[in-house]
């Protein structure tokens, strides 16, 4: 079942934990393109960008300028925040936008005072990393329960 608000670049099947009923979560575009990883350390990438949530499109968009390097998708589910795939174009893996997009989130979950469930193994590698985070998954609906994708 994907999204159909959402533009077909983040549409994919998404995991019964997230509320979809069809439970299979298999992404149907290449997960190289969607994932990247997580840096251990503090670091932050060596440029600024900015993240916008597009509401609309259920998407938390990193941009430089005008230009998109990466996003996380999501969807909403009363005051949860599903957080479903990471991604970070090509040309910028690698340098800590992924991180610093899941923290910048994850920050952003925390002043709505909402609570979240993770599908995306990125995030959940993040929050095994940084569990100072580790209180915005919802008990109810955590999503995945540790990193598989390190």
């Amino acid at each position: 079942m994907t999204s159909p608000a959402q533009p077909a670049r983040y549409q994919f099947e998404y995991p019964d934990e997230a509320g979809y009923p069809d439970g299979t979560g298999t992404l149907t575009e290449d997960q190289e393109t969607l994932i990247d990883h997580v840096l251990d350390t503090e670091e932050k990438p060596d440029f600024d960008f900015n993240l916008v949530n597009d509401e609309e499109n259920g998407v938390y968009e990193a941009l430089v300028g005008d230009t998109e390097i990466g996003g996380i998708t999501y969807s909403l589910t009363g005051d949860r925040i599903v957080l479903l795939a990471a991604s970070v174009h090509p040309e910028f893996r690698h340098q800590g936008v992924a991180t610093e997009m899941i923290r910048r989130v994850l920050d952003d979950v925390r002043a709505q005072g909402k609570t979240t469930t993770i599908i995306c193994p990125i995030v959940r590698t993040f929050i095994d990393s940084h569990p100072q985070y580790e209180h915005l998954v919802d008990l109810k609906h955590p999503g995945v329960k540790n990193a598989s994708h390190r």
